[in-house]
């Protein structure tokens, strides 16, 4: 009797064991490919080129980590000198999250000078272009996978050590916020 008691307690157990995922329709089944945290510290980041041409002066590229299923990423990109990032788009919806420097940031006629902490948000295929300065670090995601378009070329030595050109203002032209619809007719 007791034996037949011992066998039944572990085909129970073994039933529940077997049935725990069916239990919990989110988790995931043997076999089923799930995501796992990752846990990434700055020093074990591998940094590669984005200009290859401009060797040690080429702003760096480390992918953090990209969603399997929808191909987001997240990535860092950190500057060793300054430098002006020409006129791109991406295929997809991208933020720029400021750890350090100070960025220039310029698109449709608009500018913002972003320090750390600082946050913008840019459609996808929304024309840019950016001045980073040296020692730089910038956390990027885009909401599908990374591309660069580049509009006039990839940077060139000539962008390198490159600061803002200044605004200029026509003559007698107010310098404050320009009104969207007076200058974008419909």
């Amino acid at each position: 009797m007791l034996q037949h008691r011992a066998i039944a307690i572990v085909l129970a157990a073994a039933c529940g064991c077997g049935m725990g995922g069916r239990m919990h329709p989110g988790a995931p089944t043997p076999g089923q490919a799930s995501e796992q945290p990752a846990f990434l510290r700055h020093r074990d980041l591998t940094w590669t080129r984005i200009v290859p041409e401009l060797g040690a002066t080429s702003p760096e590229i480390a992918i953090m980590h990209i969603d399997p299923a929808t191909q987001a990423t997240q990535l860092m990109i950190r500057t060793p000198a300054a430098i002006h990032v020409r006129k791109h788009w991406h295929s997809a919806n991208e933020t720029h999250t400021i750890i350090r420097g100070t960025a220039v940031l310029e698109c449709d006629g608009q500018r913002a000078e972003l320090g750390p902490g600082s946050f913008n948000f840019m459609p996808a295929k929304m024309i840019h272009e950016a001045w980073l300065p040296a020692h730089s670090l910038t956390f990027i995601t885009v909401d599908r996978a990374w591309d660069i378009n580049w509009v006039e070329g990839a940077p060139t030595a000539a962008d390198v050590g490159a600061r803002p050109p200044r605004l200029r203002h026509a003559a007698g032209a107010p310098s404050g916020p320009r009104n969207p619809v007076e200058h974008h007719p419909q």
